[in-house]
């Protein structure tokens, strides 16, 4: 497995707006229909990726932790379906109901949301708060897959406490590793 690390957009970078189709729904979602209250959490994920299947149900136990508390969450996948079969949107909408995910699960043809966020790898995790400024992007938590770590979110879920009480998100923060993004050529 490839093992490629995010590129740690800086923080206080403002959530670039994006319109995708939601393969869950089958509807045209935007950034401003999608954004939560007390902030949003964008993640660039896809469907074949081992290390993002390794983490599937951390991410939808997340937001079902989070979602009540006001935080919005939204999966992206870019990848080149092309070349990559595995991604394609109607697969999309197949894992979503297989694992049951609670958020939207976004498809980016054009992968012009992946280069506006700068997303490197599946999964890619970033971390918005009320007024889309950037507080948080790296990984969910230490696990990976065959590490034998079990998947908590610890890292992401500390960020998200952190909101919650008013308290600052440290700036220590650690790059995802996955699976790079499948660009076309």
């Amino acid at each position: 497995m490839a093992r490629t690390p995010s590129n740690m957009l800086p923080l206080g970078t403002k959530s670039p707006s994006f319109e995708l189709l939601d393969t869950v729904s089958g509807l045209t979602l935007s950034l401003d229909q999608i954004h939560g209250k007390e902030g949003t959490v964008v993640m660039f994920i896809c469907n074949h990726c081992p290390f993002v299947k390794h983490i599937f149900t951390g991410i939808t136990d997340l937001a079902n932790d989070y979602q009540d508390k006001g935080f919005a969450f939204v999966a992206i996948s870019s990848n080149d379906v092309e070349n990559y079969p595995d991604d394609a949107p109607e697969l999309m909408t197949k894992v979503a109901a297989e694992q049951n995910f609670p958020f939207p699960y976004l498809y980016d043809e054009s992968q012009e949301v992946a280069r506006a966020y700068d997303a490197a790898c599946t999964p890619d995790f970033y971390i918005f708060d009320s007024s889309k400024a950037l507080v948080y992007r790296g990984q969910l938590d230490d696990s990976r897959p065959e590490n034998g770590i079990p998947v908590t979110g610890k890292d992401m879920r500390s960020a998200l406490d952190a909101m919650t009480n008013q308290k600052v998100i440290s700036s220590l923060q650690k790059p995802s590793i996955g699976c790079n993004i499948k660009w076309k050529s």
